[in-house]
């Protein structure tokens, strides 16, 4: 077989197992919200927070050691190892009783999520610089996983539990744990072995490339593009049931149009990466990442507030009063009676209703400029679904190419650390996965809208983007310092 040939068979058998994978890591999204829907279990909003969070948090923080183990033993002898042990723990889950049993499974199950660290370091020693960075892309539309199970794993909860309400949900791990075992067992008998063509180093050595602020720039940017997808993966199902009333079916529907477009575009990002540079690419993603957090910051409310009232003209006595005028000696005040907005599913915008309330009674003596009718202004928001899922979509998809955008960054700069570098950006960008659904939930629970996540978002969106520009800026003026000059002279 040639050499290209046998770099596409790996990358294939690299994004299969990471699609099993993804879809195995996000599987208590789907789990926890049955469980609980159901009554299985009565854990409160924080505890599944913590739950959705427990498995992408031991599938960051061991990509670190795991991107190590790649890079010094090869991706097949990981990959195949990883596969076969986290299937466990799927298997053992149906015999979970509580909380802490739960989470403790959830852990060790959650160890697929380092799959991501060995695929990027298996991926990159296949392949040459100018492709890497549509190989790594493709190897990560495996994020598509999450969408498989957003789409699936409803279903055959609701046909498992349909002849055992209570019992039937056991039979999904044990199904993803063969899955495991099976793709294990692909592994060890299809792939081929392969190292980074380096030395060995001492750790001490290895580790040395993440003194670099780059390192955590990029991990940073990764926090955002793959940590808050990966948990809006799995807060979006509960989202849609408890904001829109959707059945858990299609609440996993609309969950999964955020993931698979977001996972499958990802190719898309690494050629848009190798075509017009990683750093043009992330100033598009973060920046369409603020403007769409933004929009998706308003959640559906209604608000009564002061509105334009009418006062006196004159002093006078009130002669009169009717339901849309006052009449004070022989001046007559025109009045707005009220107005109820009639509620529609369809609309967009926001509706307003302004109108006035008579405060005075007939005979009584008021002052000039006193206070007759006050005002009151209704403002109405539906948030409408279907403008909220196409929003979904769109920053979905915009991470989607982002994810590409930082991979397509660390061959470039670190090419003989892949590894031990993909497996720290990782790392920060799975915490991102782990705290998301922890921080919306407490954020959930201060302030009692689904859509505070959003605003989480923007902030981080923000953030991003600027010390991306800073730190660029930064270099220009190092780099180039006559030229800066020259600007800064011609302003």
């Amino acid at each position: 077989m040639n050499n290209l040939a046998q770099s596409h068979k790996i990358l294939f058998l690299n994004t299969l197992a990471f699609t099993i994978c993804f879809a195995c890591w996000t599987l208590n999204g789907v789990l926890v919200t049955f469980l609980v829907d159901r009554g299985i279990f009565n854990w409160s909003v924080v505890e599944v927070g913590w739950l959705l969070g427990i498995p992408i948090l031991s599938g960051s923080i061991f990509r670190l050691p795991i991107g190590i183990l790649t890079d010094k033993f090869g991706g097949k002898i990981v990959f195949s190892t990883l596969l076969l042990l986290c299937a466990i723990p799927l298997f053992l889950l149906p015999f979970a009783t509580s909380f802490w049993s739960f989470a403790i499974l959830s852990f060790l199950f959650g160890m697929v999520g380092t799959s991501f660290a060995v695929g990027i370091g298996f991926t990159s020693v296949w392949y040459p610089q100018h492709w890497q960075g549509r190989a790594l892309g493709i190897f990560g539309m495996g994020n598509a996983g999450a969408a498989i199970t957003t789409f699936i794993a409803p279903t055959l909860l609701n046909n498992f539990s349909q002849d055992n309400p209570d019992e039937g949900w056991k039979m999904l791990p044990i199904t993803y744990g063969v899955v495991l075992v099976v793709m294990g067992l692909l592994f060890v008998f299809l792939a081929k072995n392969k190292k980074p063509a380096v030395e060995a180093k001492e750790l001490k050595n290895l580790l040395k490339p993440l003194q670099s602020v780059r390192v955590w720039r990029f991990g940073a940017y990764y926090f955002l593009v793959f940590g808050c997808f990966v948990a809006y993966s799995q807060w979006l199902l509960p989202n849609f049931m408890n904001v829109y009333q959707t059945s858990l079916v299609m609440g996993g529907m609309f969950a999964t149009a955020f993931s698979l477009p977001s996972g499958v575009i990802r190719a898309f990002g690494g050629y848009l990466s190798d075509k017009f540079g990683a750093r043009k690419v992330m100033y598009w993603v973060l920046g369409s990442s603020i403007v769409i957090s933004f929009l998706l910051m308003f959640p559906k409310m209604e608000i009564l507030t002061a509105g334009p009232g009418v006062l006196a003209a004159e002093s006078g006595v009130v002669t009169q009063v009717t339901s849309n005028e006052i009449k004070i000696d022989d001046q007559v005040h025109t009045v707005i009676p009220k107005k109820t907005i009639i509620h529609e599913s369809s609309a967009i915008l926001p509706e307003k209703a302004s109108w006035q309330e008579i405060v005075v009674q007939q005979n009584q003596t008021v002052k000039k400029k006193e206070l007759i009718a006050k005002g009151i202004t209704q403002i109405k928001f539906e948030a409408n679904m279907w403008v909220y899922v196409v929003l979904v979509i769109l920053i979905g998809i915009s991470w989607g190419i982002g994810k590409a955008a930082v991979y397509k960054h660390i061959p470039e700069y670190f090419p003989n650390e892949v590894g031990v570098v993909g497996g720290m950006v990782g790392l920060i960008g799975g915490l991102g996965g782990f705290f998301g659904p922890i921080i919306f939930g407490y954020l959930l629970s201060t302030t009692g809208l689904w859509t505070s996540s959003w605003i989480f978002i923007f902030a981080i969106s923000t953030i991003c983007l600027i010390w991306m520009h800073k730190t660029i800026s930064k270099a220009i003026r190092v780099q180039i310092p006559h030229f800066s000059k020259h600007i800064e002279h011609n302003k």
